[in-house]
């Protein structure tokens, strides 16, 4: 199933593609669909090569004119094309396998009326499950959908949908009719889509500036329809097209537009040329946190980027995946600050794009942004928090250095000049340099092929008179990632008010290079209460307080009047807690502190995981059970004293559902969802019941009966997930024992099925269940990398990683499988290494947390 990058070179130099018709059949019943591939391509005379097709059955194979006897060329992955001519039809005629996994052509059942709903996932190679296909980014070429399917379904490509035209029932009696798409303009084959299924939609359309109009269509499943809120999606999609089109100097590339929420997604989105599938759990049949709205707004914005940035202009190879991502990242960002209410977004990003990158980036597996992909197995384990967040980061930083105006002047020039073919990273630089005047040879070299990150922290004297002397900026690496970077950054001077509220006083902008910078211009003012290094967030980097603003930040945290700082200063507190640097509980204490006052949800959010993750992992052994029960009872006031119906209020419920053990808040956990201890203003909606049943069922106050009174008043996809992580959760050694047969054993979960068990198999108060189950998972998971898709494997290899066992013991038995594993495992390897990690990291904090 592997493709390398010297394969992949060798092939374009060998073959151009011009087009491919491509015919589906899917009413040949629940497992297989039929599959037609017609491809013109030009080869050079007397080469071979082969295209890449996965499928359950080839019935035929004619290259120009001539029959190829499947079984001698085709062994369900790749078919073997020998003695090209200049000018090449080829013609495949075979059968492929719908699939459970969110990979290739995915097939789901609809529990509330039985109707059946199919979407593609193509990144990485995945459109080979569908058609023969070269499957590489740049083969680019014209697709032509032709599609018989159920007549009442409806039909999404990324050319407009053409009437369908009624044909001959299908062997079960029903109507079937024939939809001929147009053929697209060139694309590679990983943002090409087929969504078909019941569907329903609401349709508008969005005017460009010159005049242009786009049809757009939002679709989602009948049972969903309810509550989609399609205004909210078509109105920051207007805003979007807007911002785009007048920051790219470009128009929007394709005749429509639709975004289509489908189930069981792996991903939030994916960017298929004017049909962008979305996560259908961005559609709220309950009251979510606003956080998860601002994730939408971005999710709907980074997609739209794509467009262009990925679509319209596409990588050459893989190793340009992080560019692709960290455009689409940046853009969404700025669009939501720029062109709609949500303003804060850049705290947003601060909080959640930047931590998961600083995560990333500590890692033993962290690589340079621009990464060395060999193979399609090295892009697969790289849709992580360096190709998006960190890339998406530094690219702020590349603004920051040669200047908001130049950057874009720079991007317009690259749209220009290289619409519908494949680029590369110097392409981009080359007209950023030209656009600002900056040499980017140096600036690239340390940013995008070094990894690690660095610490900056201030160096200040300061007189009797409490005038600072001198300042300067230390910046340091580690010894493993040495490297010391140039970084554009601003300093912030913080004073409290009469109020008692922190506000900037004095701002500094200035380029900080090597291990000591010198701040002439802050020498000569007074000190303030509390300094802070990259303020605005515009470098990637973590930060250090002095003595007098770490004294101030403790003491002061919630009185920050802006988000963002007050986002930063929270994100250098959680640095030094993973790092041992600080105790785990004086974190725990500072968020339980200051929380109630923080006013930006996605903050609030990820503060609260953040607390989750200490309290599990990062507080010692003996104080952890006092620890996180003293914990839940905090976030019980919380949730008690916060305003009535706020979305804080309903986060703390969450939290605090998440957290209770005692008998006592268990007992409250029972009272909310059966009314007997409501809170003013909170709605116990069907969402939210589920996570109740989950929290009593973890304690051992409900079981199956609970379980399956729910599902029968809830029987829909959403209710048959939140059934599997509470079933999986039951605190029994049986139901331990059926999950895990489930799901390592048996293996015939969906992928969204799959992952919620995962969830509720380690979800557990007495790590003792979880001990019998700790030598299985090392001796199942190489059959299970083996055996199962990627997306399947992935979510087993982490998900049930015997982490909560946070003992040097689990380390050793985790090295002794890496010096096991041979030597063709990176994928293995690496999500192992990564896990082995999160537990040494952990058994770090628990001793500095023992000693304070």
């Amino acid at each position: 199933m592997n493709l390398t990058r010297a394969e992949a070179r060798e092939r374009a130099e060998l073959i151009a593609v011009e087009s491919y018709e491509v015919s589906l059949d899917l009413t040949r019943g629940d497992k297989v669909f039929g599959s037609t591939t017609a491809v013109k391509f030009t080869a050079k005379p007397g080469s071979s090569t082969f295209i890449d097709a996965v499928t359950s059955a080839v019935h035929s194979v004619t290259l120009n004119g001539q029959e190829l006897d499947p079984a001698e060329v085709s062994d369900g992955i790749r078919i073997q094309l020998p003695d090209l001519a200049a000018a090449n039809e080829l013609l495949v005629v075979a059968e492929a396998p719908y699939m459970n996994t969110g990979e290739g052509l995915h097939r789901f059942v609809d529990p509330v009326d039985n109707e059946v709903y199919l979407y593609t996932q193509f990144e990485v190679p995945d459109s080979r499950r569908m058609f023969a296909v070269f499957e590489q980014p740049d083969l680019k070429a014209s697709f032509t959908f032709t599609v018989t399917a159920p007549s009442h379904w409806d039909l999404v490509s990324n050319s407009p949908t053409p009437p369908p035209v009624e044909t001959i029932p299908g062997e079960d009696g029903g109507a079937r009719s024939v939809w001929e798409f147009p053929p697209t303009p060139p694309l590679s084959s990983y943002v090409t889509a087929l969504i078909a299924g019941p569907y329903q939609s609401v349709r508008s359309e969005v005017t460009s500036a010159e005049g242009k109009v786009t049809p757009l269509g939002i679709f989602a499943r009948k049972s969903l329809m309810q509550y989609l809120d399609a205004d909210n999606i078509f109105e920051l999609t207007r805003q979007g097209f807007e911002f785009f089109e007048a920051q790219f100097g470009c128009p929007y590339p394709f005749e429509k537009y639709d975004q289509l929420f489908v189930p069981e997604f792996n991903a939030g989105a994916m960017e298929n040329a004017g049909a962008v599938t979305i996560l259908e759990g961005y559609i709220f049949r309950s009251k979510v946190p606003d956080a998860q709205v601002e994730r939408r707004a971005i999710t709907v914005l980074h997609e739209l980027a794509h467009m262009w940035f990925g679509d319209l202009v596409t990588m050459r190879w893989w190793n340009d995946l992080w560019l692709n991502e960290s455009f689409a990242e940046y853009m969404s960002h700025l669009a939501a600050v720029e062109n709609t209410t949500f303003d804060s977004a850049w705290t947003t990003f601060a909080s959640v794009e930047k931590s998961w990158a600083y995560r990333q980036d500590q890692l033993p597996t962290t690589h340079p942004i621009f990464a060395e992909i060999n193979d399609l197995q090295d892009v697969e384990v790289n849709f992580d928090g360096i190709t998006y967040a960190k890339g998406a980061s530094v690219l702020r930083q590349l603004v920051a250095w040669v200047g908001p105006e130049e950057f874009m002047a720079g991007v317009r020039e690259y749209f220009s000049k290289h619409a519908w073919q494949n680029t590369e990273l110097s392409d981009l630089l080359a007209e950023l340099e030209k656009a600002s005047g900056r040499d980017l040879d140096e600036w690239g070299r340390l940013w995008l092929e070094t990894a690690g990150v660095n610490t900056l922290q201030p160096e200040l004297s300061v007189g009797e008179d409490a005038t600072i002397s001198s300042f300067a900026i230390l910046q340091s690496a580690t010894e493993d990632q040495p490297t010391i970077r140039p970084h554009r950054l601003a300093v912030g001077f913080y004073n409290l008010t009469a109020a008692g509220k922190l506000e900037r006083v004095h701002r500094e902008e200035l380029d900080v290079d090597g291990e000591r910078t010198e701040v002439p211009a802050l020498a000569g003012l007074a000190q303030p209460d509390l300094i802070l290094l990259n303020d605005d967030d515009l470098a990637y980097a973590k930060v250090r307080l002095d003595p007098k603003s770490l004294a101030t930040a403790t003491a002061h945290l919630k009185d920050f009047s802006q988000s963002l700082p007050r986002t930063l200063v929270w994100g250098s507190a959680w640095d030094a807690a993973r790092d041992g640097e600080t105790p785990a509980r004086g974190y725990v204490n500072l968020i339980l502190a200051n929380i109630a006052e923080e006013s930006d949800s996605s903050v609030i959010l990820v503060q609260l995981r953040q607390l989750a993750t200490t309290l599990n992992f990062y507080v010692a052994e003996a104080h952890k059970e006092a620890t996180a029960s003293a914990a839940a009872d905090r976030l019980w006031e919380l949730a008690s004293s916060v305003p009535a119906g706020s979305d804080a209020q309903l986060q703390f419920v969450k939290s605090y559902a998440l957290h209770a053990r005692s008998a006592a808040q268990l007992d409250n956990v029972a009272g909310v969802l059966d009314g007997s201890r409501a809170l003013d203003g909170l709605a116990v909606d069907q969402d939210l019941r589920w996570e109740l049943i989950a929290s009593l069922v973890v304690g051992g106050r409900a079981g199956q009966e609970q379980i399956d009174a729910e599902l029968a008043r809830d029987n829909t996809a959403t209710g048959q997930n939140a059934a599997a992580l509470a079933k999986a959760a039951i605190p029994t050694p049986e139901a331990k024992a059926a999950a895990w047969e489930s799901i390592v054993v048996k293996g015939e979960l969906s992928n969204a099925l799959q992952g919620s068990a995962v969830n509720g198999f380690t979800r557990v108060l007495d790590t003792a269940l979880l001990e019998p189950y700790a030598e299985k998972y090392f001796e199942a998971v190489p059959g299970i990398v083996k055996e199962r898709t990627h997306a399947l494997a992935q979510q087993i290899v982490v998900g049930l990683y015997p982490a909560q066992l946070t003992t040097q013991a689990t380390v050793d038995r985790t090295d002794e499988f890496l010096a096991s594993l041979p030597e063709d495992s990176a994928a293995l390897r690496r999500m192992m290494l990564e896990n082995r990690d999160g537990v040494a990291r952990a058994l770090r904090a628990r001793q500095a947390d023992v000693d304070a």
